[in-house]
């Protein structure tokens, strides 16, 4: 039976790019830098976004994050360690990451562990920020409930006033995570919904094995 409705009817062949084997870095990290300059390359609007899911007594929860950094051992964002987001990685330190570079039609999946950043390297990223993006760290008081965006407002100004003549220092609860990685899943569009997807997991050695996965 046809599908009535567009959501149904709505198709997109890949064509662009295939995934083998012995194209790949063996280290994904590599791998992942590769994949990234060709995604700068293209003119991608904000390539660094990336959903961060995370998981509280059982219950998801996922939001887009921007993407600030990227080591060897590891994926660095920042955010407000108060926040929703924050308060689940405290409890539960398992996260999993996902990049859809849709103009390339690739996706990466990332699972592994977050960590808090040194405060010191909190502290140089925080001095880099536009000033207006360091006075709404003071101002927002992240994932809580207010009445209404009056409140931020206000805050604006009063910490405008109180930093007007002065570096703005880090808020404590303010800083970065470094995601370390055990999972890796580069993901390249096919035909015919054969997708490629390669899968990169660690063992006990900290070597990386790749295995291919069905679509």
């Amino acid at each position: 039976m046809k599908p009535q409705n567009d959501i149904s009817n709505l198709r997109k062949d890949y064509l662009k790019s295939s995934l083998l084997e012995n194209e790949v870095d063996a280290d994904p990290i590599l791998q992942f830098k590769k994949w990234w300059q060709a995604a700068k390359d293209s003119d991608i609007e904000e390539p660094n976004a990336m959903t961060l899911a995370t998981c509280s007594n059982g219950k998801p929860s996922a939001r887009i994050v921007l993407l600030k950094g990227i080591k060897e051992d590891g994926f660095l964002f920042y955010t407000n360690y108060d926040s929703r987001k924050g308060k689940e990685i405290e409890s539960n330190t398992f996260v999993s990451l996902v990049f859809f570079w849709k103009e390339l039609e690739r996706q990466v999946r990332i699972e592994g562990v977050a960590e808090k950043t040194p405060l010191e390297e909190s502290d140089g990223y925080f001095a880099y920020r536009p000033r207006q993006s360091q006075i709404g760290a003071w101002s927002s008081p992240q994932s809580e409930v207010i009445n209404s965006r009056k409140i931020l407002e206000k805050n604006v100004v009063y910490y405008n006033n109180k930093f007007n003549t002065e570096n703005i220092p880090r808020p404590k609860n303010w800083g970065g995570y470094i995601i370390r990685p055990n999972l890796i899943e580069f993901w390249q569009g096919r035909p015919g919904r054969l997708h490629d997807r390669l899968q990169y997991t660690i063992d006990e050695q900290k070597k990386w094995k790749i295995e291919r996965l069905a679509p």
